[in-house]
């Protein structure tokens, strides 16, 4: 999948959002990609996870035993990952802050596990998530993720594959552009700023 072909997917589900948006990491960007909007139609999703996984280098693929993504952006494509690289799904969440694994969800000791996410932009979800999935005895071997806002920089600890790189500039709240300090901030996302 080319990323033009990944963004008319994001595109057609109205999912390419364009004003001023509050990041989970706190920074500000004017465009913002809704993964849950774009995961909502179980056909696309399937195809964009099905592309993610045939992008993860062989060498990573082939050691997953497990599938794991943090709650709740990336549930959904964690699960559709599961589906491509026919592994378990499971994933993480903070009943109390911290991401820890639930719901009967356990990994047996050097379980070598893909973290899963929909967005990076910071990679601070991700670092936590790999840190539990550690706590729990699992072995992150790789992470992945349909959308790195990054520009790049995100450093995961493990080799990172994203399905399409958005080269979007992010602002700090006290440093926004005369452009975004006219529009109404909106947070779409699911976690606190």
């Amino acid at each position: 999948m080319t990323n033009e072909e990944v963004l008319d997917e994001f595109r057609a589900a109205r999912a390419l959002l364009e004003g001023h948006f509050i990041l989970s990491s706190g920074l500000r960007s004017s465009r913002y990609l809704q993964c849950a909007r774009v995961l909502m139609d179980p056909a696309r999703a399937e195809r964009l996870a099905t592309a993610l996984a045939a992008k993860i280098p062989a060498s990573i693929r082939d050691l997953v035993e497990v599938v794991v993504s943090p709650a709740m952006g990336g549930v959904i494509i964690g699960h559709e990952m599961g589906r491509a690289l026919r592994r378990p799904a499971m994933f993480v969440e903070r009943p109390t802050g911290t991401f820890e694994l639930r719901r009967g969800f356990s990994l047996e000791p050097g379980t070598k596990v893909l973290l899963v996410e929909d967005v990076v932009t910071t990679g601070l979800s991700s670092r936590e998530a790999i840190a539990a999935v550690e706590r729990a005895g699992g072995k992150v071997v790789g992470a992945a993720a349909l959308v790195d806002r990054s520009n790049g920089t995100a450093d995961l600890g493990v080799e990172f594959t994203p399905l399409i790189r958005l080269d979007v500039p992010t602002y700090a709240p006290e440093a926004l552009p005369p452009e975004l300090q006219a529009l109404p901030a909106v947070k779409p996302g699911s976690r606190a700023a």
